[in-house]
């Protein structure tokens, strides 16, 4: 997907049009496929804490000899590359709702993940949907993982999403495009990712539609890009106000360090 050539004499006003109009699609289609976060973290203070995380597939032999098998399927499903790669549950977090068709630890095969991206464009007119199409058919996914987590005592609910591509150059360019969408439509900027360039997190802008009192009671919300040499990975966080977002940051921290690293549970 080739980066787009922003004319800047506009001003601000014409430069956000174009990525809204142009750009924003694939940024939706390149993260957050999961959503339902915004959904999903009302409802985390009366889930089914009792119910372990589905586990897609057979029993997976992926525990060390010195490992309970059960504790090692408890922390999430490491049966494939790509669920390897996605950060086992943490210490004191929970797994997260079921994220509409993937659970709270689900994957998708190359054709279903590019099929999902591909309904980003569904509102784009026919000549502007076929030039998305053919982006996302040259992106290579090879798929995507998806696993959520809870924190029991501030009622925040994590996804991560990671994405894993046949040209390893599209990794890059796809986290600099959407990091470029996101700083153009001046997302507040969130806390830093320690020890990771190549990483950055946003807030949610403030919905200056809300009066005083929706505000009060609508969620905060936080997203973060990154890549990796292996995959494209995106967090977002909600939960009510203000919840720990410096905490967040360092799940984002450790999944990155898991990837470099995923024999390893952190």
């Amino acid at each position: 997907m080739t980066e787009p050539v922003v004319d800047q004499k506009p001003g601000r006003r014409g430069v956000r049009r174009v990525l809204l109009g142009a750009v924003l699609p694939s940024v939706v289609a390149l993260g957050l496929i999961g959503g339902g976060v915004t959904y999903t973290v009302v409802t985390v203070s009366s889930a089914d804490r009792t119910a372990p995380t589905r586990l897609w597939g057979e029993t997976e032999k992926t525990a060390r000899n010195d490992e309970d098998p059960a504790a090692a399927l408890a922390r999430g499903k490491a049966g494939t590359p790509l669920s390897k790669l996605l950060l086992p549950l943490p210490e004191g977090y929970e797994f997260g709702p079921d994220e509409e068709l993937y659970g709270n630890d689900g994957e998708l095969g190359a054709a279903e993940a590019t099929a999902l991206m591909k309904q980003a464009g569904e509102g784009l007119s026919g000549k502007k949907r076929r030039a998305f199409e053919k982006d996302i058919d040259g992106l290579g996914v090879e798929g995507i993982g998806v696993r959520s987590f809870a924190d029991p005592e501030s009622d925040v609910v994590v996804t991560f999403e990671l994405a894993r591509m046949k040209d390893k150059k599209q990794i890059k360019n796809s986290y600099r495009l959407r990091k470029g969408v996101m700083d153009a439509l001046e997302f507040p900027k969130g806390p830093q990712v320690r020890g990771h360039r190549n990483a950055v997190c946003y807030t949610a802008p403030v919905d200056g539609s809300l009066d005083k009192e929706e505000r009060a009671a609508a969620l905060e919300e936080m997203v973060c890009l990154a890549y990796d040499s292996e995959v494209l990975v995106t967090l977002e966080a909600a939960g009510a106000k203000p919840f720990d977002k410096a905490r967040v940051a360092k799940l984002l921290t450790q999944q990155l360090d898991h990837i470099a690293s995923p024999g390893e549970y952190v």
